[in-house]
């Protein structure tokens, strides 16, 4: 767009003021007017929950700019508490609403960028529009939800839903000394997230104190002593003083769909590759639209805050002539939860499965860097790739310490288009207080490419409940560590004694072997396909094991998994 464009921004915080600061680092003769309805312009919305806890004291740092600040800097003319109410698409005019005169105003555009965002779902259950139960996606709910666990008597404090903001405020109002109870309608925390390696978060809010609620869901709310009672699907009743809701975001759409724009299957704006809608002088960007899953490249509505920022910079590149297209969400995320962090990117296992795809898994439970420097802690990581060329499809990982940093790998190497053989080549840092010689990446890369070159078959838990006379369950373990719990049925052969044990192995039955996460049992699963037998080891062992199982202490298993005896 060439000349002076009159560029309007409706919405502010990742995506919208990123598009008017990137426009304005572009051209200095554009007139650039930012809207926004809140009386904060750009906001850092996931550091919301942390001043709440008081982990960030000084609200303050939680304010990006202010309209002062975009002025002074960028000479754009930013006004809040100013609704835009509609878009003559023909005239190529919005009307704006200063909320708090009333007052309309007819604004002219060239190019129209709409960054609405998303909006916090509130189920309609009886008792809903309680005082006492908040959403939390901007400053004013931060500071309504702070006003009210800030009162001299306090009570229980209830989160509905457990994804990364359920999950990050029940953390935060526990820190605040409130007691909480957490509800979840799905049977795990983070629906995003594979059941089982969800299971570390499960046990590390019970041991924190929160009463985690699984599959239930509230059926409604009432006045109660304390000032709420919830009363759950299956008849319970918890009495509390506030609630916040946090069941999930639909994006906000209405100006978009009244103003003629098509939106796609999962309800979000429609855009191309360059943020355009289909109105070709108007652009959306950050929550509200429908972009493309990385893997599968279905539309999704993936809401975070990185994929905002970079939309909005590229609407900005194209209204004034780059040709810069946005290529696709991959999804990359994390959650701190207490003293353990979750991290994933690209596709779960779920996700594959509801999509069709063909894929194989496998599990690694390496230390955050070498076992003999002091202060290692375990990580669980699953990586889902395609069984044909090893096209990483995606990861996750829970764990102490190192989660993001091998993540963050992982997600780079998905967004190269890499394989699992390929992260067998990747060249880590490495010293022993930040890694091993073999990082996790490189553990998980090795595994998996064992799989795809045909070095050893997989067999996994969901078989137990099927299992023949034709097979055999082999636990290559020691026999100490066999009597503190192993798989039922099975029989111990430890691997240093496999070699002289193999006359008494049955030569006409499958051998399902396993060990402690996997290492043993890929050394005890060469060793026999070699001497003739057919076989398949579990990866990731009997600590996979009992995390699929879920009855399993999965602490305990990872220090057994730190501590075996050949490193594994």
């Amino acid at each position: 767009m060439s000349g002076s464009p009159r560029i309007l921004v409706v919405g502010g915080v990742a995506g919208g003021a990123s598009a008017a600061a990137r426009a304005r680092r572009l051209s200095e003769e554009a007139s650039i007017v930012l809207f926004e309805r809140g009386p904060y312009v750009s906001f850092a919305n996931c550091g919301l929950p942390y001043h709440i806890g008081g982990v960030i004291p000084q609200r303050g740092r939680l304010l990006v700019q202010t309209p002062e600040s975009l002025s002074a800097r960028f000479d754009i003319d930013v006004r809040v508490n100013t609704e835009v109410v509609s878009i003559d698409t023909q005239g190529k005019v919005v009307v704006a609403r200063n909320l708090k005169t009333g007052k309309e105003s007819r604004e002219p555009y060239d190019a129209l960028v709409l960054s609405p965002g998303a909006e916090a779902i509130r189920p309609g259950i009886p008792g809903i529009q309680h005082e006492r139960i908040f959403t939390l996606r901007n400053m004013g709910d931060m500071d309504a939800i702070l006003a009210a666990v800030s009162k001299p008597v306090i009570g229980r404090a209830l989160v509905v839903g457990a994804g990364f903001i359920g999950l990050e405020l029940a953390e935060q109002l526990h820190h605040r000394g409130l007691p909480v109870t957490l509800v979840e309608k799905l049977p795990h925390v983070l629906g995003v997230a594979d059941r089982e390696m969800t299971f570390p978060l499960h046990e590390e809010l019970t041991r924190q104190g929160v009463d985690l609620r699984l599959g239930r869901s509230v059926a409604a709310f009432e006045p109660g002593p304390e000032g709420l009672v919830a009363i759950l699907d299956n008849g319970d009743r918890i009495p509390c003083h506030m609630a916040v809701l946090s069941v999930g975001v639909r994006p906000e759409t209405q100006l978009a769909r009244a103003a003629g724009l098509a939106l796609g299957p999962t309800g979000g704006i429609r855009v191309d590759d360059q943020m355009r809608t289909s109105d070709p002088n108007i652009y959306a960007v950050g929550d509200a639209v429908e972009t493309r899953d990385f893997v599968s490249g279905d539309p999704a509505l993936i809401p975070l805050a990185g994929p905002a920022n970079r939309q909005g910079r590229i609407a900005a590149e194209v209204i004034l002539g780059r040709d810069s297209r946005y290529k696709d969400t991959q999804g990359t995320s994390i959650c701190k939860v207490f003293d353990l962090a979750f991290a994933m990117t690209g596709l779960s296992e779920a996700a594959l499965q509801r999509k069709g795809l063909a894929y194989r898994r496998i599990y690694v439970f390496p230390a955050d860097h070498a076992t003999y420097y002091p202060g290692a802690h375990p990580i669980s990581l699953k990586l889902l790739f395609d069984p044909e060329d090893g096209r990483i499809l995606g990861a996750q990982a829970v764990g102490v310490a190192g989660v993001d940093k091998r993540i963050d790998v992982i997600a780079v190497a998905l967004r190269a288009g890499l394989t699992v053989f390929d992260l067998e080549d990747l060249e880590l840092c490495y010293a022993p207080p930040f890694g091993s010689a073999k990082d996790a990446v490189n553990m998980a890369g090795f595994v998996a490419s064992n799989v795809v070159r045909g070095d050893v078959d997989l067999w996994e838990p969901e078989e137990l409940a099927a299992l023949t006379d034709r097979q055999v369950l082999l636990d290559v373990r020691t026999f100490q560590e066999h009597a503190h719990g192993s798989i039922s049925g099975a029989t111990c052969a430890p691997l240093d004694e496999l070699r002289d044990r193999l006359e008494a192995l049955p030569r006409d039955k499958e051998l399902l072997v396993f060990c402690q996460v996997g290492l043993r049992g890929y050394i005890a699963a060469r060793l026999l396909t070699q001497h003739g037998f057919k076989v398949r080891n579990l990866s990731g062992g009997y600590r996979r094991y009992a995390m699929w199982q879920g009855t399993h202490t999965v602490a305990l298993a990872c220090e057994a998994a730190l501590q075996s005896e050949d490193g594994e």
